[in-house]
């Protein structure tokens, strides 16, 4: 495996000090927004990770290796690529073997990010159970990747275009704790309430990261779901965002879009119906969860 990983010379330095990492994917560069506000985006987010007292480490598959960290040239030319694959678990060894450009999604970005040793992962929302998944069964890899990979994943909760309820109860299924910070319900992504409880209710990184060590004690597989809400000055309320993705959703079935292309379609469709507002609120809140990863990861160095 140690021959498929090429680090940044920041997160090689990292890793030798023992210097506190944090894991970021990339398909937020490559399939969320365009150049270059994508890469302007991905360096400020890195930067806040910076200030908070970590190292950190964007996630891509370029040149036959994983990438852990990108520096300043390879962060651009990702930024620029064209027919960059959106890599799951699924897709991740054709990838690399076939020497293609892939941006890592988040059950991708755990699994190399578990690799390279680093246990904590700061994105904008985890996938889940799409609606009308009872008919499509369109179920994101992320909640079996959860399930699987000892990282802990800090999120603004599931993204609002899913079936939020069935997302939770696979998550129950699959064992996997939702611990939302400083309150009962569970974030929406846009949205600080989804109007459900979340299973766990945490305060602290501390807490999050004795939690981390625990699971770890006890041999128990997979990682942690972190639900951060979004801060209240970027908040999108759920009654606002409602009809916009009700009109998104109908549009994908009318076009028959499915899987792998229906997240990138819903959030260009609600960037177009809400007038930027979800996309200023969607770097708003990865910014947010940055911070409190990079807390989780200090946390856990001491």
């Amino acid at each position: 495996m140690d021959t498929l990983i090429e680090y940044s010379a920041e997160v090689a330095t990292a890793k030798a000090q023992g210097s506190p990492i944090v894991a970021l994917e990339s398909t937020i560069i490559t399939h969320g927004m365009p150049y270059p506000q994508n890469v302007q985006t991905a360096r400020e987010v890195e930067e806040v990770i910076r200030k908070a007292g970590a190292v950190p480490a964007t996630i891509a598959v370029m040149e036959g290796k994983i990438h852990i960290g990108l520096d300043g040239p390879r962060l651009e030319s990702l930024g620029q690529a064209s027919s960059v694959m959106k890599l799951s678990r699924a897709d991740l060894a054709v990838a690399l073997s076939s020497k293609a450009v892939g941006a890592t999604t988040v059950a991708a970005t755990m699994i190399c990010g578990a690799r390279a040793g680093i246990e904590v992962f700061a994105t904008g929302g985890i996938g889940g159970v799409h609606k009308g998944a009872e008919s499509s069964f369109d179920i994101s890899a992320d909640l079996q990747e959860l399930a699987a990979t000892p990282v802990t994943v800090v999120a603004a909760g599931a993204k609002a275009i899913l079936d939020i309820p069935k997302t939770l109860e696979v998550l129950e299924t699959l064992g996997v704790p939702v611990i939302a910070i400083g309150q009962d319900q569970f974030p929406a992504f846009w949205s600080r309430e989804s109007g459900l409880d979340a299973p766990l209710r945490m305060e602290t990184a501390a807490q999050i990261a004795a939690a981390h060590r625990m699971r770890v004690a006890l041999g128990v597989s997979g990682g942690q779901l972190v639900a951060n809400p979004i801060p209240k000055g970027h908040e999108l309320s759920k009654d606002y965002l409602a009809t916009f993705i009700a009109q998104a959703q109908a549009e994908a079935d009318a076009a028959g879009i499915i899987g792998k292309s229906v997240t990138p379609f819903l959030l260009q469709r609600l960037f177009e119906l809400t007038e930027g507002r979800s996309l200023t609120s969607n770097i708003a809140l990865v910014k947010n969860n940055a911070a409190l990863a990079a807390e989780i990861a200090r946390a856990l160095q001491d």
